[in-house]
């Protein structure tokens, strides 16, 4: 039996964590989906490798980075997904659960939840504005707001050391998180949206700017690269302009020198 069971079965159930029960319950539990993941992520992460997970939610991803032998570093600010992170991986010493937000500077700040759909929360006002009246975001509300830590990927690095792989998803802040990188690493991910194209155009500036020379996304939820090749900052940029609104959302991967099993 998976030893996380028990812990996931008692957060469906807990009063304290209902609002992230649908989370749970999609992205925990599907042997396939996992087993694609983990052959995904292999491309960027090796075993002993230190991996940042910015936006971990409930953490499926930290669990595909522990199968493939990486130690975590899982920021999240909601402190429904933290209790969840810290109930799932009580036991590995390997996962290190941070309840904060990833920005441009250290300190404070607002963070936007959705009650009814936690996985869109954000700490970006742009981003909700954004999705007000976009087709495929109807009756999507933020109606709670907290006040939450906030620190720095280099503040991260002093503390925990350069990590092989960064995946940062936190809905439209992505630029922000990115401004806080001082110095390139050897791979990471930002999610994109078509509600916000700005903000990934940013973030491949801020990347070209870091040295990181070569891009390529997965759309979706999809375990497999886009496109057979990387490809320059210029060239991605037109490749995002140009997808259909229904698209939606993905993920850029920007690697900063030659990785093997990048195919």
């Amino acid at each position: 039996m998976d030893p996380r069971t028990g812990a996931l079965e008692a957060l469906k159930t807990d009063p304290d964590t209902v609002s992230i029960r649908r989370s749970l319950e999609v992205y925990y539990g599907d042997p396939a989906r996992e087993a694609a993941m983990d052959a995904f992520y292999a491309r960027f992460v090796r075993p002993g490798d230190l991996v940042f997970d910015i936006g971990a939610h409930v953490g499926d991803r930290v669990g595909s980075f522990r199968r493939l032998g990486a130690r975590v570093v899982a920021v999240e600010p909601q402190p429904t997904c933290t209790r969840a992170l810290r109930a799932i991986y009580h036991d590995d010493a390997e996962v290190t659960v941070v309840e904060a937000v990833c920005a441009a500077e250290a300190g404070s700040l607002s963070f936007n939840v959705n009650s009814a759909n936690p996985t869109i929360s954000t700490a970006s006002p742009h981003f909700i504005r954004a999705a007000d009246g976009a087709a495929g975001w109807e009756g999507e509300r933020w109606d709670v707001r907290i006040d939450v830590a906030s620190l720095t990927l280099d503040e991260l690095i002093a503390a925990h050391g350069v990590p092989a792989f960064v995946k940062i998803d936190v809905e439209g802040y992505e630029d922000e998180v990115l401004a806080g990188l001082g110095r390139p690493v050897p791979a990471l991910s930002f999610e994109f949206t078509t509600i916000e194209r700005a903000v990934a155009q940013r973030c491949l500036r801020r990347l070209t700017g870091l040295g990181f020379p070569a891009f390529n996304l997965a759309l979706g939820d999809a375990m497999a690269l886009a496109s057979p090749d990387w490809m320059a900052a210029p060239r991605m940029a037109a490749y995002l302009r140009a997808l259909p609104h229904e698209a939606n959302s993905g993920d850029v991967y920007a690697v900063s020198r030659a990785l093997r099993r990048l195919g």
